[in-house]
């Protein structure tokens, strides 16, 4: 198949094509094995609902009710373009008693419209306004698999990880703010086989596109605005991103590391204390940071960084702020959403160490507190969570399926001490396991490594 994000070839047998995915579905249930006909989008897909502990007989949970669901939707960005949605994929909905549905950027559904019968039909699975469909609650499915992946996606019958959704056909494209370029939900168009055509995933994807420039057009415009503040992003990312004045720049490390720091410190900071902050080496000089600031203001434009103390003249915005306040109000799920990584994961500045780790710290508390398997889950399979053991441990509390209580002694298998063979007396012992920092694991250094002694450093010789 030359397009693996359509469901179906030109001319293959819809009916056969359902049957032979029924087959590979109890196979990969029964088994853990995927055969064809599975597309390798599917496949990942199925992967990564396994890995969530999803069950193939599970139900979605109804998250917003009543006044929830309507403080929801009209906080929501996309409540803006419910007008373009109506009007370009309502009439289509209605003839061919297909549904509309439009969801959040966790995969719960804010809208569902369209043919009444249908909407009974499916609201016998829980396809329903406030329910979450999202990929790591429900397995495959169209908006909650193209909310995963970033891309418009067709999910055809049997591909539906679970059983109950498995008699429907749908395609889903993401929306993007078109300022940040995040997905803030995903368009989806839901109902029998005869969706399983390219024409159908085309058409989710140019409506998805027209919610977008919609949106641009909606969004404030005036540029002086723009220039008023400056919107950072510095989150799963080792070089920060600025964007402001209709312009967007990317940072070098070390220039990365300086704004940052001042966008956290808006009444500035002394040289002294920008030293300290950005330098483990107490060696390096005064005259090198002068160097830095100067290049850097060179790449800021005129204006930005003041100096005596060092700061910038304009607010900012970051996605560091956006976790903190949300933290500090209890919206616990709200901060998780805008978590897309450990701050600059590649720094070692010691200022930026002490903040990714106060960030990270206060999240991952904030998550297992909460109890909520379906956050906790999120983490885990991240990049950032997948050694987590504390988060592991806690999913495995509250989700003790077969797959998460194996990662789990996986994980404290590996971070558990190693008993030595025979212990002389004199000799080395065991070492401590350290604690969870956000970063994988690491082998030792090489020999020569003060990292990798196991030992006291050997004596000093005397002249």
């Amino acid at each position: 198949m030359t397009e693996p994000w359509v469901a179906l070839e030109p001319g293959a047998d819809p009916v056969e094509h359902a049957r032979r995915l029924r087959r590979a579905h109890e196979t990969f249930t029964d088994a853990g094995r995927v055969t064809r006909p599975v597309r390798s989008v599917v496949a990942d897909s199925w992967r990564r609902s396994a890995r969530a502990g999803v069950g193939p007989d599970g139900t979605a949970d109804v998250e917003l009710t009543d006044g929830e669901l309507g403080a929801c939707r009209a906080a929501h960005p996309l409540a803006r373009v419910m007008p373009l949605f109506r009007e370009l994929m309502g009439p289509f909905a209605l003839d061919g008693e297909h549904l509309v549905a439009v969801c959040d950027a966790r995969g719960r559904l804010l809208w569902v419209e369209g043919h009444p019968t249908t909407r009974r039909e499916a609201g016998r699975m829980n396809f329903v306004p406030g329910a979450r469909w999202a990929e790591s609650a429900m397995g495959t499915n169209a908006p909650g698999t193209a909310v995963a992946v970033d891309r418009p996606v067709q999910v055809f019958a049997a591909e539906h990880f679970t059983r109950q959704a498995q008699p429907w056909t749908c395609a889903a494209a993401p929306v993007h703010d078109p300022r940040t370029g995040r997905v803030i939900g995903a368009v989806d168009i839901t109902g029998g086989d005869e969706l399983a055509h390219p024409h159908s995933l085309a058409f989710v994807q140019a409506v998805a596109r027209a919610a977008e420039s919609q949106l641009a057009l909606l969004a404030p415009e005036a540029p002086a605005a723009d220039a008023d503040v400056l919107e950072l992003s510095a989150l799963g990312r080792d070089e920060v991103r600025l964007r402001g004045g209709g312009r967007a720049i990317r940072l070098g490390r070390r220039h990365s590391e300086i704004v940052l720091l001042l966008a956290c410190r808006p009444e500035g900071l002394t040289g002294d204390e920008l030293l300290c902050a950005l330098y483990e080496d107490e060696s390096v000089t005064p005259v090198t940071l002068r160097a830095e600031l100067a290049r850097l203001r060179g790449v800021l434009g005129p204006g930005l960084l003041a100096s005596r103390p060092y700061r910038l003249t304009v607010p900012v915005e970051s996605d560091v702020a956006v976790v903190e306040r949300r933290l500090a109000a209890g919206a616990v799920a709200a901060a998780a959403s805008a978590y897309t990584g450990p701050l600059l994961p590649g720094s070692r500045a010691p200022a930026v160490v002490r903040l990714r780790r106060r960030l990270t710290d206060g999240l991952r508390a904030a998550l297992i507190d909460r109890e909520d398997p379906d956050l906790l889950a999120e983490w885990a399979y991240a990049a950032w969570g997948e050694e987590d053991v504390e988060v592991w441990r806690a999913l495995a509390a509250l989700r003790p399926t077969a797959a998460v209580q194996a990662r789990l002694a996986a994980l404290e298998a590996e971070l558990a001490p190693r008993a030595e063979p025979r212990a002389r007396p004199g000799g080395p012992v065991a070492r401590a396991v350290p604690p969870y920092t956000g970063a994988r694991l690491r082998p030792p250094g090489p020999a020569g490594d003060p990292a990798h002694r196991l030992g006291p450093p050997p004596p000093r010789r005397t002249p």
